[in-house]
């Protein structure tokens, strides 16, 4: 078992022993991240019990993660997640109106109670670090499921900015044709949001040989992926426990990105959008 450096946050611990975990520690890993706040206040053995699985467990994750006990595995989701003033507890006390009202009112305030909460996840120097990574002259894009709605968005939006984008799609034999030509300069960039994808290794494997950058837009899973990609955006989707499930969060995650990119490329991503609008403007007569 690699030897976990005391400095790191628990998200980068995560993805330092991702490749130890067992498939109970994965689940629970995804379980903490999906209320880290619950989780915090909690026991090891109420913690167990979302699972259904045996205390130890839990204590046995907590040393894998490099601390002595859970008593400190649990001061340290303390320190990094229980927050003064927390937006998403203020939208917390607010649900059981919104579930008497309807369901989108429900939906309106869970969604805001996720979007809340992204805070406590990701900083703007993640945003700024993905931003870094995909401005290249060509990006190839990866989701399945309903991450492919978040592909087909990136896939345009970067277009605009004057970024070369190639999306990703079909059977593996069509995967391999599709990475053929991915070198060095390029980045990849991945959705996975429930599992590992099931191509998820195979593809992060053509990146690594080709030396070409890794960026991944994740839900809780996140920090479990294995390999770890260069730079990992990891969030949770929903915004109460147990509830629905949608794209809002690492759709805005997608949107900064594109923000912090328009920045860094200045005059560069005007001029793409300028031309956009004269090509538009010409095709639409």
């Amino acid at each position: 078992m690699p030897k976990i450096d005391a400095t790191l946050a628990l998200v980068e611990r995560v993805q330092a022993v991702a490749g130890t975990l067992t498939a109970t520690e994965q689940k629970l890993i995804s379980e903490l991240l999906k209320a880290p706040r619950e989780v915090a206040i909690g026991t090891s053995s109420e913690f167990a019990a979302r699972l259904g699985v045996h205390e130890a467990t839990t204590s046995r994750l907590a040393r894998k993660l490099g601390f002595a006990s859970y008593a400190e595995f649990r001061d340290e989701l303390r320190r990094e997640f229980l927050k003064v003033a927390d937006p998403a507890e203020r939208i917390s006390a607010t649900l059981t109106d919104a579930r008497a009202q309807g369901f989108l009112p429900l939906l309106v305030a869970s969604e805001i109670a996720a979007l809340s909460g992204i805070a406590d996840h990701l900083s703007d120097s993640h945003v700024l670090e993905a931003a870094e990574k995909l401005d290249r002259h060509r990006v190839f894009i990866y989701g399945q499921g309903n991450a492919e709605v978040l592909s087909v968005l990136m896939e345009r939006r970067l277009r605009r900015l004057g970024i070369d984008s190639h999306p990703l799609a079909g059977s593996r034999r069509d995967l391999a044709e599709q990475m053929l030509t991915l070198s060095q300069h390029d980045t990849l960039l991945i959705f996975a949001f429930r599992r590992q994808p099931p191509d998820y290794e195979q593809l992060m494997q053509v990146a690594a040989d080709t030396g070409a950058s890794t960026v991944v837009i994740s839900g809780t899973i996140g920090p479990s992926l294995t390999p770890s990609p260069d730079v990992l955006l990891s969030a949770p989707r929903a915004g109460m426990p147990n509830s629905f499930q949608t794209l809002t969060v690492p759709m805005a995650v997608c949107n900064a990105i594109i923000l912090a990119l328009a920045e860094r490329r200045g005059p560069d991503a005007l001029a793409a959008l300028d031309r956009l609008g004269s090509l538009i403007a010409q095709f639409e007569g």
